[in-house]
């Protein structure tokens, strides 16, 4: 009987391993689970480890069990080696699991959706790159363990220890691009320079942190679009970051109006906008004349809001309601460009224009600039100017005759 037995009783205990294996997974999990009754986002979370945890006990059971049972047999170097590898890469991938469970549970803890969320963003950030450096150094320790179970490179060991320094030297000029960008990431997520879901302003694009790597980081523009830069832009070049510190911000809408602007008018409309808004967080709300040149007001609102997405929505609501107010209430506010038409000492138009800086126009009593050239200021302040003056005496009368013979023979 035992004779029957001995050749099927590696492939028994293989299977009694591998029950065991699921058995031990599955208890340990409601053990886990059971301690953590309290905390509703690891029951979610701890799916991810579900599978890598069976497969590292089950490898674990099968190798102790063909041990035990087939110790002596030919095939059970090659088998068992096989296994090792497996079960090393089942151990890998079982803390890359736990570490993205770690990396949710704290995450879900510290909710981004409120309105100050500064250091839920900063912790946010921290994790996500903390955990991409702890994967790849589980990557690459376990494809060293896996490595050092070959004898032929266990042999090579000695001479690749003895070469380092060179080696390390190659590598390092060789990856010194790669290196610095490393750093870099490293760099921003521990300094707080940016965190994920900041404002920044970026090569004068306006957009969103969205991911943050030990290599590059991805912006979020405004139209949906993605920028990609590399992690030493945000070391080595200025840009804004309107987040920084707090997230609530202030921003600015202009007019360049007439000079008949009705100012108390547009105060009160703006006041009136901004109470029937909740994008205003009613900190500031503020219009006020910046400049007056060049033939127009510059009328100049500032107001704020919680964050720059309700500062965008709420400045195109102030300059909408603006327009609207103004186009309905008072068209005369709007930018207007005059120009005049002047005489000559006889009362006849001589038809040249020119535009009016001022308020002044011929129907409203403005000043009309002098006909004659000669007793214009434009040329003064030098005897090359004066002789310019006396030279410069435009068309002829004739030449107004003759477009007036033409202008009424059209008629």
């Amino acid at each position: 009987m035992l004779d029957v037995l001995n050749p099927a009783l590696p492939f028994i205990a293989t299977v009694l391993a591998v029950v065991a294996g699921l058995a031990l997974s599955w208890l340990l999990r409601k053990v886990v689970l059971k301690l953590n009754r309290k905390r509703p986002e690891l029951q979610a979370t701890s799916r991810v480890a579900r599978r890598p945890l069976r497969l590292a006990l089950c490898l674990a059971g099968v190798r102790t069990a063909l041990g035990l049972t087939a110790g002596s047999e030919s095939w059970h170097p090659g088998v068992d080696h096989l296994l090792l590898i497996a079960l090393i890469g089942a151990v890998a991938w079982l803390a890359i699991a736990v570490l993205l469970i770690v990396e949710a549970v704290v995450l879900t803890r510290h909710s981004v959706d409120v309105a100050d969320n500064r250091r839920a963003r900063r912790l946010r950030t921290q994790m996500i790159l903390a955990r991409r450096i702890a994967v790849a150094l589980v990557v690459v320790l376990a494809a060293g363990t896996a490595m050092l179970t070959f004898p032929a490179i266990q042999a090579l060991g000695a001479g690749l220890l003895a070469s380092a320094g060179v080696i390390s030297i190659v590598a390092g000029l060789a990856a010194q691009t790669s290196l610095v960008n490393v750093f870099a990431g490293m760099q921003l997520a521990f300094t707080d320079a940016i965190r994920v879901d900041d404002v920044v302003v970026v090569q004068k694009e306006w957009g969103r942190i969205e991911e943050i790597t030990l290599t590059y980081v991805v912006v979020h523009l405004w139209d949906d679009r993605r920028l990609i830069l590399p992690s030493t832009y945000f070391t080595t070049t200025p840009f804004e970051n309107w987040t920084r510190r707090q997230s609530e911000v202030m921003g600015t809408v202009e007019f360049d109006l007439d000079w008949r602007a009705p100012v108390e008018d547009m105060r009160t409309e703006l006041r009136r906008v901004l109470a029937d808004t909740e994008l205003w967080d009613e900190r500031v709300g503020v219009l006020q004349i910046t400049d007056a040149t060049g033939g127009f007001v510059r009328v100049r609102i500032l107001v704020s809001a919680a964050d720059s997405a309700a500062l965008f929505d709420l400045r195109c609501l102030v300059r909408e309601s603006m327009v609207t107010f103004l186009q309905q209430h008072h068209p005369e506010a709007l930018p207007h460009q005059r120009w005049e038409q002047a005489t000559d000492d006889a009362g006849t138009a001589n038809r040249r224009r020119a535009p009016l800086r001022g308020l002044g126009s011929p129907s409203a009593g403005g000043a009309h600039p002098p006909a004659d050239p000669h007793e214009s200021q434009l040329f003064t302040g030098s005897i090359e100017a004066v002789e310019r003056s006396r030279a410069f005496i435009g068309p002829g009368e004739e030449v107004f005759e003759e477009r007036d013979r033409n202008l009424a023979s059209r008629n």
